[in-house]
């Protein structure tokens, strides 16, 4: 049996757990959330967490078991207490802004970069040279932050550009080094 899947998610206060044909709702106190179920996989509420079983021992049930375990219990961690990926800009003269509920990025193209915000995620910059995107949808938190590091993503040679806040930018040396 899977290690992952068999592993009861515990539910947190205030979150509540609906499951329909085919899906998985949850709600919390900060939104609502809708995970895809896959064909004949239960998903009951036992003694206040919630346990995945699938049908069979099958190759496809198995690969498929933690992996909805796992969507089940990221989509009750985000209602309950949200996902944010923090982001740190180095570069002379690299900053960001908001604008409204946009971000804008002034990361040494000729003209300033727009990011519009998909609806359930909203930026914050708490300093000039740091980004915080925030949501409750672990997937799309982690693909806008993807898309804003694609702005200007960092750079080998001087390690200038949009990084990830634990990411480690290892720098190549020039050409007069190397000799």
């Amino acid at each position: 049996m899977s290690r992952i899947g068999r592993q009861p998610i515990p539910l947190p206060k205030g979150v509540t757990v609906d499951v329909a044909a085919g899906y998985v709702k949850v709600k919390g106190a900060k939104g609502e959330l809708t995970v895809p179920l896959p064909a004949d996989f239960t998903v009951k509420n036992e003694n206040g967490s919630i346990v995945v079983s699938r049908p069979s021992d099958s190759r496809t049930h198995k690969s498929l078991h933690g992996l909805t375990r796992t969507l089940i219990a990221n989509a009750i961690q985000g209602v309950s207490a949200g996902y944010v990926k923090e982001m740190i800009i180095s570069g002379t003269g690299y900053r960001a802004a908001l604008q409204g509920k946009n971000l804008e990025l002034t990361v040494g193209h000729s003209h300033k970069d727009i990011v519009t915000p998909p609806p359930g995620i909203t930026f914050e910059v708490p300093e000039p040279t740091k980004i915080r995107v925030i949501g409750i949808d672990k997937q799309l938190v982690g693909q806008v932050a993807a898309n804003v590091r694609a702005v200007r993503p960092p750079d080998a040679y001087h390690a200038k550009g949009i990084r990830y806040a634990n990411e480690v930018v290892k720098t190549k040396p020039g050409k007069a080094a190397g000799k």
